[in-house]
């Protein structure tokens, strides 16, 4: 069924019962109704990435532009990654997340990559506070091929709304172990999507369900792939994640929605579904931006409550800021990777990951908890012995590296310091963060070229924290960056 024939049904329903109280159809209450409503990679921006964007605002879009209700036919749904970034998040290690999202009723969310940030204990701690479950199928212990219960994560569950069976599975990116601290996921393997979720399909089939639905920490493209693959299993729902995608879309009898990111939108799917022939009568999809809206007092008390306990903590002032600068800004990505060199001067060169840098600098006053959601893993930084031939061929192979120390001359690569080039024989001590000697990104490189490395145990945001208090800037003289 076309989306205007849709569209034309459900008007025809709305005119018919205004007008006489009809029923269009015959199946009195057999027909019931559920909407999803669909977010992920939230990242614990509770408090919105601007004023009137944050969980509080969404909450109460919903309440008021979809009637929701927490005792009513709705489900609300994450796919993943919740609460690593800004401070008043990553501070506590999601737990203030978790109870935001408690808070706005959320009944599942699916295992993202970043849910391992903190370690499989920390997961584990998170999962038990939620009042919803935390969902995986393709998340495996190496050793046993079990599910890791133990840590948290369930690969499926079902609930019961307006008279629905509903059975809900879980999927997780199998590039994780490169995009967490692959040191965190020794443990585990993350098994292709497929035959996991044929796994978890049959055994909810055999529960007697009426909806399937999937929601997967996976980018819309490989999960368009994976609809038409499983197509015959008659999921009718799958949500996103990863990626950070808004979108509502259809692969054959699937309905796909990517919720975007950071609260600022979120797609919705409305069922209405025939429970004695377990058909969908109807379906309808959209998606929408969180923008301006007003506060919900039972989601922004919490907000309030874990951002002063956070502030508490984070308040100290390290400097002030005239004019922001983006997350992508290169003045600030370049300050941030010198001021490595510039607290560890035996070093001649450093190298850092873009996506360590969560966030950009803001204007006015500049917080402990500013430089926490800028860099906000536990990270600390690896002093590594790489050979000039290595450490050329890793600035040409990984050209997305931030990288402070050489510089390139007509194609040769000069360190800065003593302006003299690379010697391939050269020995030179490489700082780089411990995500990436772990082997993050795939960079295996560096644990190949030197498996004895230095790990300092300093946390990789702090010499960015050093240098701005030692800039000593206040309103009247505020930060320069070259």
């Amino acid at each position: 069924m076309s989306l205007k024939t849709v569209s034309l049904l459900r008007l025809g329903l709305i005119a018919c019962m205004a007008l006489t109280g009809c029923r269009v159809d015959s199946t009195g209450d057999r027909v019931r109704e559920l909407t999803v409503l669909y977010t992920n990679d939230e990242h614990g921006w509770m408090e919105g990435v601007s004023p009137g964007s944050g969980a509080a605002n969404l909450y109460q879009l919903w309440r008021d532009e979809e009637a929701y209700a927490p005792d009513g036919p709705f489900l609300v749904l994450s796919g993943g990654d919740n609460w690593t970034g800004p401070a008043v998040s990553t501070w506590t290690r999601g737990q203030s997340m978790v109870a935001v999202m408690n808070a706005m009723h959320y009944a599942a969310s699916a295992v993202g990559n970043h849910e391992f940030d903190f370690g499989l204990d920390t997961l584990a701690a998170r999962a038990h506070e939620a009042e919803f479950p935390y969902l995986s199928a393709n998340t495996r212990w190496r050793a046993t091929g079990e599910v890791p219960m133990s840590a948290g994560i369930q690969p499926y569950t079902l609930v019961e709304v307006n008279g629905l069976r509903v059975g809900i599975i879980g999927l997780t990116t199998t590039s994780t172990y490169r995009t967490t601290m692959p040191t965190m996921v020794t443990e585990l393997e993350f098994r292709e999507y497929e035959p996991s979720l044929r796994q978890s399909v049959a055994e909810l089939r055999a529960q007697d369900v009426d909806l399937l639905f999937v929601i997967a920490h996976v980018c819309m493209a490989p999960l368009h792939e994976l609809a038409e693959r499983v197509a015959d299993l008659g999921i009718h729902f799958m949500g996103g994640g990863h990626c950070n995608e808004l979108e509502a879309s259809r692969v054959g009898d699937t309905v796909l929605l990517g919720g975007g990111y950071f609260f600022t939108s979120y797609a919705k799917a409305r069922f209405r579904v025939d429970t004695e022939r377990r058909v969908v009568q109807s379906l309808e999809f959209s998606i929408h931006d969180n923008r301006d809206g007003m506060d919900s007092d039972s989601v922004s008390g919490v907000v309030a409550h874990w951002r002063d306990e956070v502030e508490a903590l984070t308040a100290a002032v390290v400097g002030y800021n005239s004019t922001a600068l983006e997350r992508g800004s290169p003045r600030l990505r370049q300050a941030i990777v010198e001021s490595w060199l510039l607290a560890d001067p035996t070093a001649d060169v450093a190298l850092t990951n873009a996506g360590g840098i969560r966030d950009g600098l803001p204007a006015g006053t500049i917080t402990s908890g500013s430089v926490a959601g800028i860099m906000p893993f536990d990270n600390t930084i690896v002093a590594v012995t790489l050979h000039g031939a290595a450490l050329r061929a890793i600035l040409s192979q990984a050209p997305t590296l931030l990288v402070a120390g050489v510089e390139s001359k007509s194609g040769i690569w000069h360190l800065t310091r003593a302006g003299e080039p690379l010697r391939d024989d050269g020995a030179y001590r490489v700082l780089v963060n411990s995500f990436m000697y772990a082997g993050g990104d795939g960079l295996t490189v560096f644990a190949e070229h030197d498996p004895d490395a230095f790990d300092t145990g300093i946390n990789y945001r702090q010499p960015f924290l050093d240098w701005l208090i030692a800039q000593d800037t206040n309103v009247d003289r505020p930060l320069q960056l070259p």
